[in-house]
């Protein structure tokens, strides 16, 4: 059970992260840090909500 529920946590930070990597890769030579900071704090609630958009999306096609 600690498995899984590893695993659930892993697979979601690693969402969270790849919902994030756009954004920092356009502000990371291109902003100051404080810029970088404020622009992923903006992204972050969605970048939290990705299940939800995933869930969304796989449903609707049915």
């Amino acid at each position: 059970m600690n498995l899984l529920i590893s695993l659930i946590v892993i697979l979601y930070l690693i969402g969270v992260g790849v919902v994030l990597s756009p954004v920092v890769e356009s502000n990371w030579s291109s902003a100051s840090a404080s810029g970088l900071v404020t622009s992923v704090g903006q992204a972050l609630p969605e970048a939290l909500a990705w299940p939800v958009r995933f869930y969304h999306r796989v449903a609707d096609r049915r």
